[in-house]
Formats: structure tokens, C-alpha cells, sequence
């Protein structure tokens, strides 16, 4: 499977941007898609999933405002951002996994990332 991220860019505290991910192959509904993000300096993090019967789980310090979808007729994967915050800035990475997990050490492949950028 390929992941190709689109989406980002730079957006004022407050605004709102959708992150998409789109798979190469038909086998995309049978894989856990995942949302990680990865700031300056930092380690990856864990941001959102949805997993292969539709639930969906998203981090502590994003609940809320951010939300994941996917529709497997498209073989894509969203990630609705919303209340943006300075914070927020980072590489946003979507990959996909065979099992469930948080750890982005469990998924592979990953997409090439997109950037955002929250300004105060």
C-alpha cells in the first residue's frame, strides 16, 4: 500500500484545516489507518485512528477538535482539524497498520507527511 497525505498548510489559532490520505490498493478497508504527527525537535505522536469495524480514537490533547473518517469506497482517510492551536504545528503523518495500536513503531507504511502551521 502507497499513502499520499494533502492538506496542510498554514492557518491562523482558531482556523481549521482537512488532512486526507489516499491509499493505492483496494485492500485499504482491511487496514487500521492512523494519523500521527511529529512537531520540531519532537518525537512522532500519536493523533488519530480509525480501525477496521469504524471505531474511531483520537489523542487526549486533540479530542474534541480533531476528528478522523474514512471512506473505503475511496480508499481515503480525512482528518478534520478544527480550534487550531500554535501547538497543533507539525508534520502530519498518515500510515496504516494490520493491527490495532497507538504506536507508530506498529504501523507501516507511511505517507511522506504534510505540513502544518498554526500561528498565534
Amino acid at each position: 500500500v502507497q499513502l499520499q497525505a494533502c492538506g496542510g498548510g498554514l492557518v491562523q489559532t482558531g482556523g481549521s484545516l482537512r488532512l486526507s490520505c489516499a491509499a493505492s490498493e483496494r485492500t485499504f478497508g482491511s487496514f487500521v489507518m492512523g494519523w500521527f504527527r511529529q512537531a520540531p525537535g519532537e518525537e512522532r505522536e500519536f493523533v488519530a485512528a480509525f480501525t477496521r469495524n469504524g471505531v474511531m480514537k483520537t489523542a487526549d490533547a486533540v479530542k474534541g477538535r480533531f476528528a478522523i473518517s474514512r471512506v473505503n469506497a475511496h480508499d481515503t482517510v480525512y482528518l478534520q482539524m478544527s480550534s487550531l492551536k500554535p501547538e497543533d504545528t507539525g508534520i502530519y503523518y498518515c500510515a496504516s497498520s494490520k493491527m490495532w495500536s497507538t504506536q507508530s513503531t506498529r504501523y507501516d507504511p507511511w505517507g511522506q507527511g504534510t505540513l502544518v502551521t498554526v500561528s498565534s
